[in-house]
C-alpha cells in the first residue's frame, strides 16, 4: 500500500494549462470551464463518501443486531452488509493521492494487509505475518486492557509496522469472517457465530471482548467516514473550499494524478502485480471475504466516474455534470477517445475477474501458481498500464507535462 503523504509533492508543483478554458454564460457550455469541472469533481466526492457513510451505518446496525443476537443468520446479514459497504467505498479511492486530506486519513479505514494475530486468535500453522513484527501475535482480544477506541487506535501501526492494522474495514472483515484457510478453495473465512455467544457456548474464548472489539471498531469506521463527508460538504469552511480555491491548473493536475496513481502504482502494482508474482493470498486486498474481485472493478469504476463526471449513486440516481473528458476532448479529441476506450477495456478485463470469482474461483485462486486464470489477471494489469499512459496523454493535452503517477513497483 502506498501511504506516503503527497502534500509536499502537490504544493511544490505549479503547472499551467496550455490555454484558458472556454465558458459560455448564457447556454450550457459544450466545453465546461476548469472551475466547473473541479466543482463537479467535489460534488461526486461528496456523494460517493455520503453513500459510503450510509452503507457503513447500515453495516453498524447489522453488527449491533449480530452482537445482540448471535446466530448464523444475523452473522450472514452483517457479512452481506460489509460487502455492500465496500462496494461504495472502493469507488472513492480515486480521491486518494491527489488530495492530501484523503491520503492522510485513508490508512485509518482501508489499511491492509493486516497481521490478524494482532487482533484475535489464529490457526498458528496457517498464519503468515510480517517478519520481525513483535506485535503479530499480540491478540488484543485475549488481553486484559479495556476495549476502547483509544486502545484500538493505539495499536494501529504499533511499533512502526504497517501490518499492525487494528481498525478499519479489514479489521471488521476479519472479525466477521476470520482467516481464509482455503480448506475449501471456494470458501472465504469461516468464523463461526459461536465466537460471539456468551457463557459456556462461547467458542475460542473471550467472546464478550470480541463483541466489544467488533462494536468499537465499527463505530470508529462510521466516525472516520463522517469526517470525510464533512471534508467535501458544500458551503462549509473545509477541504472542499480549499480545493476549489486552488489554481485551476493545479486542481486539474491533482485529479489526473489521483487517477493515474490509483490505476498504476496502487491497483496494477501493489494490489494485483505483487499478489500475482508472489502467488500469495496474503497479498490480496480483501483476503478474509474473498471480495478482492469487486475491490478491483470498483477502483477502476471510480477512475471512470471522475473522468466522465458521472456517478451512479447508491439510490440508483445518476449525478452527472461538467467532466474532465469534455475538457480533454476540446483540446485533443483523440486523446479523449483513447482514454475512454481504455477505461472500458480495463473495466471489461476486471469484469472477467469478477465473473470468474462469481463462478467459484476467487481472486486468491486466480493468482495461485499455475492457475489457468493467471493470464486474465495479467491482462487486467496490462490494461491498467495502458490506461495510465492514456491518462498521461490526456494530461499532456491540457498542458500538464510529467504527471508522474505513483509507479508500478513490481514487474
Amino acid at each position: 500500500m502506498i501511504r506516503q503523504t503527497l502534500l509536499a509533492t502537490i504544493v511544490a508543483s505549479t503547472l499551467a494549462l496550455a490555454t484558458p478554458f472556454v465558458t459560455h454564460a448564457d447556454t450550457p457550455p459544450a466545453t465546461p470551464s476548469a472551475q466547473q469541472v473541479l466543482t463537479h469533481y467535489a460534488d461526486i466526492a461528496y456523494a460517493n463518501y455520503t453513500d459510503s457513510l450510509n452503507s457503513a451505518k447500515t453495516l453498524q446496525t447489522a453488527i449491533d443486531t449480530f452482537i445482540e443476537k448471535p446466530s448464523a443468520e444475523t452473522q450472514q446479514a452483517a457479512k452481506d452488509a460489509w460487502l455492500k459497504a465496500r462496494h461504495s467505498y472502493s469507488q472513492t479511492e480515486v480521491y486518494r493521492f491527489g488530495n492530501p486530506n484523503v491520503d492522510e486519513w485513508e490508512g485509518r479505514v482501508n489499511a491492509w494487509p493486516l497481521d490478524e494475530g494482532l487482533i484475535d486468535y489464529v490457526k498458528t500453522d496457517a498464519y503468515e505475518h510480517e517478519d520481525g513484527n513483535q506485535f503479530a501475535k499480540a491478540n488484543i482480544i485475549a488481553g486484559t486492557e479495556p476495549i476502547t477506541a483509544e486502545l484500538l487506535e493505539s495499536y494501529q501501526e504499533k511499533g512502526g509496522s504497517e501490518a499492525n492494522v487494528a481498525i478499519g474495514y479489514h479489521a471488521v472483515e476479519f472479525l466477521l469472517l476470520g482467516q481464509d484457510l482455503n480448506e475449501d478453495p471456494k470458501q472465504a473465512g469461516q468464523r463461526s457465530y459461536t465466537d460471539y455467544l456468551q457463557g459456556e457456548s462461547c467458542t475460542n474464548g473471550h467472546c464478550e471482548r470480541r463483541a466489544a472489539y467488533l462494536k468499537t471498531v465499527t463505530e470508529l469506521l462510521v466516525k472516520d467516514l463522517e469526517t470525510m463527508v464533512k471534508d467535501w460538504e458544500p458551503n462549509h469552511d473545509n477541504y472542499r473550499k480549499a480545493f476549489l480555491a486552488l489554481d485551476e491548473a493545479e486542481g486539474i493536475r491533482r485529479i489526473l494524478f489521483g487517477m493515474g496513481s490509483l490505476s498504476l502504482g496502487e491497483l496494477a502494482g501493489q494490489r494485483m502485480n505483487v499478489a500475482l508474482l508472489a502467488h500469495s493470498q496474503e497479498d490480496e486486498h480483501s483476503c478474509f471475504s474473498d471480495n478482492t474481485h469487486d475491490d478491483i472493478k470498483q477502483n477502476i469504476q471510480g477512475v471512470e466516474n471522475v473522468y466522465l463526471g458521472r456517478y451512479i449513486k447508491a439510490d440508483g440516481s445518476t449525478l452527472e455534470g461538467a467532466s474532465l473528458s469534455q475538457l480533454v476532448a476540446a483540446k485533443d479529441a483523440k486523446a479523449d477517445t483513447a482514454l475512454k476506450t481504455q477505461l472500458t477495456t480495463a473495466l471489461n478485463h476486471a469484469d472477467t475477474i469478477v465473473k470468474t470469482a462469481q463462478a467459484g474461483t476467487a481472486f486468491d485462486q486466480q493468482i495461485a501458481a499455475g492457475n489457468e486464470h493467471n493470464a486474465q489477471v495479467k491482462a487486467t494489469i496490462d490494461a491498467l498500464k495502458t490506461q495510465t499512459a492514456a491518462i498521461e496523454r490526456a494530461a499532456s493535452s491540457l498542458g500538464i507535462q510529467n504527471l508522474n503517477p505513483e509507479p508500478l513497483e513490481a514487474e
